[in-house]
């Protein structure tokens, strides 16, 4: 996927924040793109702004957690396009909470989103990819809190957790077919998925008034890190497609908080050697 020019794209999570922002840095690369989303008022000012700025898009509401929805986002996708080479499984809602205090909707409403989303877009775009011949490549978006354990998010970090594992797996499964997978890991990015969260999640999955722990503010966890913003962690991702390099990270301070963690892996080794002296 080094050159992709009139290649197709499709974004979950597109009308706003990192998912808009992947679909403008690929549609500048030359890419054709399909936005995919929930709120169609928001997809139509999306692409009315990537329009705008010389981009060749079209939209399709879709709902992740469906993979029905899912399912048909692709058949619209190549009923306009005719194919798609590269799949970004962005889409994704937070959760803060101690994992004690954590309902059942919880963690059904984070894993819908977050985990099943992502495996709908894997279960419904690889098989094609595959099919196709034509190489190509699946980014998903995870989170720094799918490599390191992180307080107050347990149940975010279990679905991120999960999609990293997934990706490197896809990506050793699929490179000698010419498929590359990248898992994209940031911290701290310019985004309202926060408030997005609250207000997108199903009434179903809701819990009672007053009971949901703060998102923002407060006494909401406090995030280490400086700020990224989105059209530079895309730009980022870019590179990453055309390079195939599986971890996708976005800033500085990720190193040391890595290496912690690489240490302590190494020293729990130190039992085996306590134990055969």
């Amino acid at each position: 996927m080094k050159n992709l020019t009139n290649k197709v794209a499709f974004v979950t999570g597109a009308s706003a924040g990192i998912g808009y922002a992947l679909a403008e840095a690929l549609g500048r690369a030359g890419m054709r793109v399909m936005l995919a989303g929930i709120n169609e008022q928001k997809l139509d000012a999306a692409l009315e702004k990537l329009r705008s700025a010389g981009v060749t898009a079209e939209r399709v509401q879709c709902d992740v957690a469906s993979r029905a929805s899912v399912q048909n986002a692709a058949l619209t996708t190549i009923a306009k396009f005719g194919k798609v080479h590269v799949v970004c499984n962005n889409a994704g809602v937070a959760t803060f909470g101690p994992i004690a205090k954590s309902t059942r909707k919880d963690w059904e409403f984070t894993m819908n989103v977050n985990f099943w989303g992502v495996v709908n877009g894997v279960q419904t775009f690889v098989p094609r990819l595959i099919a196709q011949g034509q190489g190509g490549h699946v980014v998903n978006t995870a989170s720094m809190a799918g490599l390191v354990g992180m307080r107050w998010l347990g149940v975010y970090c279990a679905s991120k957790f999960a999609v990293v594992g997934l990706t490197e797996s896809l990506f050793v499964e699929l490179r000698d077919q010419g498929i590359g997978a990248s898992v994209l890991c940031p911290m701290i990015v310019q985004t309202n998925i926060n408030e997005n969260s609250l207000r997108m999640r199903p009434a179903e999955l809701r819990n009672p008034p007053g009971t949901d722990l703060p998102q923002t503010g407060g006494d909401a966890p406090p995030l280490v890190g400086g700020t990224v913003e989105p059209e530079e962690l895309a730009r980022r991702v870019v590179r990453a497609i055309e390079r195939r390099e599986l971890y996708i990270l976005t800033h500085p301070e990720q190193r040391e908080i890595l290496k912690r963690r690489g240490g302590r892996l190494d020293a729990a080794f130190n039992v085996w050697e306590l134990e055969t002296e």
